[in-house]
């Protein structure tokens, strides 16, 4: 069984305002919905999203499981060791395909390729766009332990370096642009309402 992890606790500190990152629309729909839309669609199971404000918890779907990261200021790593630690206790779960909430381009077949790349024995296995690296990220059982010792903003990132990891093309899939200030959203809200008018 592979599960996927949204993570959506991160504090936002470069967007401001009062709204939770995860909670602001992108052509009236909130970026997370986005991520869990491309989570769910990706047909793996369970899905775990990582929160740290109760308003995002409050905004999760039924079908998606809560983790609470009540220390967000402790970076990326404290994210994936809430997700871990809801996983860990289901032996049936052998891999954890991760993803972000501020990035609502990902798309279901991306996390799908991702996943599967774990059937054909990949322990640590990483989506490429144009032969960049990406989101998401996958992460076998094997490696949960040595994720549960990174700290601060060293994420699944710092394994994919140290291991090395199977590249798996997302070519038209979607693309992992990140939200992390206003000026990207009203880009990506710009670029929207122009391929939206195109169609």
């Amino acid at each position: 069984m592979i599960a996927v992890a949204v993570l959506a606790a991160g504090q936002g500190v470069r967007f401001g305002g009062d709204i939770p990152k995860p909670l602001l629309p992108l052509a009236g729909k909130p970026l997370l919905a986005y991520a869990l839309d491309a989570a769910t669609g990706s047909g793996l199971d369970p899905i775990v999203c990582v929160v740290s404000d109760d308003r995002v918890a409050a905004a999760l779907p039924g079908d998606v499981e809560v983790a609470r990261n009540d220390a967000p200021e402790r970076g990326i790593a404290s994210s994936l060791h809430a997700a871990l630690r809801v996983l860990e206790p289901r032996h049936a779960v052998d891999a954890v395909v991760v993803g972000l909430a501020d990035q609502p381009l990902v798309g279901a077949d991306a996390y799908r390729r991702v996943g599967a790349a774990h059937d054909t024995g990949a322990t640590l296995a990483v989506a490429t766009y144009g032969g960049e690296r990406g989101n998401p990220v996958l992460l076998a059982r094997a490696v949960w332990s040595e994720a549960l010792a990174l700290t601060g903003d060293e994420g699944a990132r710092v394994l994919v370096r140290r291991h090395g990891a199977r590249e798996v093309p997302c070519d038209g899939t979607g693309v992992p642009t990140d939200v992390d200030t206003p000026a990207d959203l009203a880009a990506l809200e710009s670029t929207w309402r122009s391929q939206t008018a195109s169609e």
